[in-house]
């Protein structure tokens, strides 16, 4: 609304004062900036809500969010699974619906350990910040019903693709009754190799109601070839239990205690 009215009033400026078309371009080119700028930054609120954090009930409880990204990955998944087990921790995973369809047990594995699935939209596309009203819908839309048909769940959160987006989003979340989740840290696992390096972003400051972002899927390789959410899980594990957190899903965090 507020770039439509930008727009307006330059458009009204250049109708009765043509000769300093300078000033009603300068006032698009701002707002277009502006606009930008909002698409760019995953943690924005700009273009409507976004869960960057997780909910004053969630942190008085000493709590914080795993959540992990781009799956599920036949090779990366169930070694993730193994270490949330053994330490009886909690996480979000974040999947794609065409990955979900080509390994649909892997999402069932998830549900019986107790986590949650959440939509990453249906095919993950890069560009998928250009997209308009109708893009949005088809991906978002479509990688609900999938996840819906495997899962028996309706997720309550989706997260874009790198955190990107554009005003057309916020609307076909809304009439999805979904809602935009992102991060407060990173750990970039997808392209460092050190794991010490995604460790310490992860970890640096860590407090109650922190959501943290990994990936099983598309995770960068140590060295030696490990899955850096599989080198960097366990100490991360450790480090929350060190400062006295709780690692939950995002809908228990999420959700009112009666």
């Amino acid at each position: 609304m507020a770039q439509l009215a930008l727009h307006a009033a330059a458009l009204v400026w250049l109708l009765f004062f043509f000769h300093e078309w300078r000033w009603a371009a300068a006032l698009v080119l701002i707002s277009q900036l502006m606009l930008m700028a909002a698409s760019l930054w995953p943690r924005s609120t700009c273009l409507g809500a976004n869960l960057v954090r997780l909910p004053t009930a969630a942190i008085q409880r000493a709590e914080v969010a795993i959540t992990i990204d781009d799956g599920p990955d036949p090779q990366v998944t169930p070694q993730v699974l193994a270490i949330l087990a053994q330490q009886g921790a909690q996480a979000t995973f974040f999947c794609i619906g065409e990955r979900a369809s080509a390994h649909p047990e892997l999402c069932h594995s998830i549900l019986a350990a107790g986590h949650r699935i959440e939509n990453h939209g249906a095919c993950h596309p890069t560009l998928c910040a250009l997209s308009g009203p109708a893009g949005w819908r088809r991906e978002i839309e479509e990688g609900q019903h999938i996840l819906q048909r495997i899962t028996g769940q309706t997720p309550r959160f989706y997260r874009a693709v790198a955190g990107l987006r554009n005003p057309f989003l916020d609307p076909v979340l809304h009439a999805l009754g979904l809602q935009l989740a992102t991060w407060t840290r990173r750990g970039f696992d997808t392209r460092e190799r050190d794991p010490d390096k995604v460790l310490r972003r992860l970890t640096q400051n860590l407090s109650a109601g922190d959501i943290l972002l990994l990936h099983d899927g598309h995770a960068a390789r140590t060295p030696s070839g490990e899955a850096l959410i599989v080198a960097v899980l366990p100490r991360l594990l450790d480090a929350i239990r060190t400062h006295g957190l709780t690692p939950v899903t995002l809908a228990h965090a999420c959700t009112p205690v009666k």
